[in-house]
């Protein structure tokens, strides 16, 4: 296999760092970064401006056929667009977030996103983040990661990035295990590591920790294409 092809799968939960650690591997290996949870976002979006029901699996699978969601790389991260529009930092704020979580329980929503990241990862050399890159999307992926954190932590961290002082850190967490409620007991690709994943518990590790150790795994599979 050309090592320009390879497959990086990063999954987990909300805030254990997956957007942060694919945009550096991308960086380092020159891999195309897809942010598949930009995604869900962007079709969340979709459904908030046009009152779509979340809870409406058909409705919303509908509407994710009739529309255009690209990203488009840049250093600072990927550019979400659709229908054309840049909705990149729209898609942040937390009624779009929440809205995200709703949306991805569905399985025909699932389904046909699916489709889409297989095809924008079809050609390889691609570092792909998301909650079923590894089990779903990608399953013979080169190099699996499900990296990891406490609750506690994984909340203080999306504490920190919150644009609105006013918002408490107990509330965040609460979301946050709300949202791990429904990722990990959906019917249609629950959060689950891969058998064949590497788990990375970021717990009680630096990002230049988490870092080191998943370029010492995409090393190791590196030099064994090599050989």
């Amino acid at each position: 296999m050309d090592k320009r092809r390879i497959i990086i799968a990063i999954d987990g939960p909300a805030g254990s760092g997956k957007s942060t650690l694919a945009s550096l591997l991308a960086r380092r290996y020159n891999l195309t970064n897809i942010e598949t949870g930009a995604m869900y976002r962007a079709l969340a979006l979709k459904a908030l401006q046009t009152r779509t029901s979340l809870d409406d699996g058909a409705a919303l699978a509908r509407l994710a056929a009739e529309s255009s969601i690209e990203l488009k790389a840049r250093p600072e991260g990927n550019r979400v667009l659709l229908n054309g529009t840049d909705v990149t930092e729209r898609v942040r704020l937390d009624d779009v977030t929440d809205a995200a979580s709703r949306v991805s329980v569905h399985p025909a929503v699932r389904e046909w996103m699916v489709e889409q990241q297989r095809k924008m990862g079809a050609a390889g050399g691609v570092v792909m983040e998301g909650r079923d890159i590894g089990t779903k999307v990608f399953p013979n992926a080169d190099v699996k990661i499900f990296l990891d954190a406490a609750p506690e932590v994984r909340g203080a961290r999306r504490f920190l990035q919150q644009p609105a002082p006013q918002t408490k850190e107990k509330s965040v967490l609460a979301e946050l295990r709300e949202r791990d409620l429904r990722d990990r007991t959906r019917s249609t690709s629950p959060l689950v590591p891969a058998p064949d994943a590497m788990v990375i518990d970021s717990t009680n590790l630096t990002l230049d920790q988490v870092f080191t150790r998943t370029a010492e795994i995409i090393n190791g599979k590196l030099s064994k294409l090599e050989t």
